[in-house]
């Protein structure tokens, strides 16, 4: 029984440790340029109701529950969501708007796991008809995440969802 006490208690301190040890903040971006002009791509990204159609999350359940409240694309307008274990539960909320140019929302995620974090999307004219945009994700893990960070770090986790988004987003903008 003691060996027992000292192998959880060993246990507990090597994951305190990691965890006390372990970069909790991160940073997520991925760009992409776009053939259409700047105000044309913001003013369809800050919209919440076209997420689904690029975002790679919400296209992992086409049966989502999605509730959205406010003027969309404006600072306040939210949107509630609750799909599958892929998908998970939460809340994203509108927080900056600089038109033409920043949006920021934050996001609560309820399930699979309590976190929060920011999202981001930068957009800048290099020609007329060509744009810069950046998505990107800010945030701060809490155990254990941070202990699953080691082994599935943030940055490939998100980097490959945001890689394909802003492939379907430049395909789909392209293509109207």
């Amino acid at each position: 029984m003691t060996l027992f006490f000292y192998l959880i208690i060993a246990l507990i301190t090597f994951f305190a440790f990691l965890h006390a040890w372990v970069k909790k903040d991160y940073d997520v971006s991925r760009t992409v340029v776009i053939n259409k002009p700047r105000e044309e791509v913001f003013t369809f990204v800050r919209q919440l109701k076209n997420q689904p159609l690029w975002n790679p999350w919400f296209q992992r359940d086409p049966e989502a529950v999605m509730k959205y409240k406010g003027e969309d694309g404006k600072v306040g307008a939210s949107f509630y969501w609750k799909g599958n274990a892929k998908v998970g539960e939460g809340i994203q909320r509108i927080t900056k708007a600089k038109q033409g140019r920043v949006y920021e929302t934050k996001i609560l995620f309820i399930k699979p796991v309590k976190v929060n974090a920011l999202t981001y999307i930068g957009v800048k004219e290099i020609e007329a008809e060509k744009t810069k945009m950046v998505w990107g994700t800010r945030g701060h893990l809490p155990f254990p995440l941070t202990i699953i960070s080691i082994f599935h770090s943030p940055e490939k986790a998100l980097g490959e969802n945001f890689d394909k988004g802003l492939k379907d987003l430049k395909k789909l903008l392209e293509a109207r």
